[in-house]
């Protein structure tokens, strides 16, 4: 089985990609019922949250 190289940007960024810093909260619900008001309730407030189950 051959070995493919993956060969690296010679610069950065010049594969089109630009980081941008973003910054996040987890906050871990009791039950799903929770989250889901927790998720209503900072949406009213303009804030763009994520959902997530894990």
């Amino acid at each position: 089985m051959a070995k493919t190289a993956c060969k690296p940007a010679s610069r950065p960024g010049e594969n089109g990609f630009k980081y941008r810093p973003q910054y996040g909260l987890v906050v871990v619900c009791e039950t799903e019922a929770r989250q889901q008001r927790l998720y209503e309730r900072l949406l009213k407030q303009g804030l763009k949250p994520k959902v997530v189950c894990v």
